[in-house]
């Protein structure tokens, strides 16, 4: 299958709908983990229990991260690349300083 990434009028990335189901399923989790820290927080739940929850929605985030970005780097950044485009490397060392 070729990869397809960005246009150039409008930013799009290809993504398998295996791919896609999978972080669509893990973002609807951590929705839930969401709604749940906030019914901890409404019905006054111990602080380090909600604490305890943030920290796993925040490593349930940072799961989804590292798989759109390693989708990214095998998508975009290689088409980018083989088209001489070297600009890319400094957005994709501009989005990992961010995830850091």
């Amino acid at each position: 299958m070729e990869n397809k990434c960005c246009c150039e009028s409008k930013r799009h990335t290809y993504r398998s709908e295996e791919l896609t189901k999978s972080l669509i399923s893990r973002i609807n989790r951590i929705e839930g983990q969401v709604r749940g820290i906030k019914g901890m927080v409404e019905s006054n739940a111990y602080c380090d229990d909600i604490l305890t929850q943030i920290s796993a929605a925040r490593a349930a985030l940072d799961a989804v991260s590292r798989l759109i970005l390693e989708n990214h780097m095998h998508t975009c950044v290689i088409d980018k690349i083989r088209a001489g485009d070297d600009k890319i490397i400094d957005e994709l060392m501009t989005t990992i300083k961010r995830m850091l």
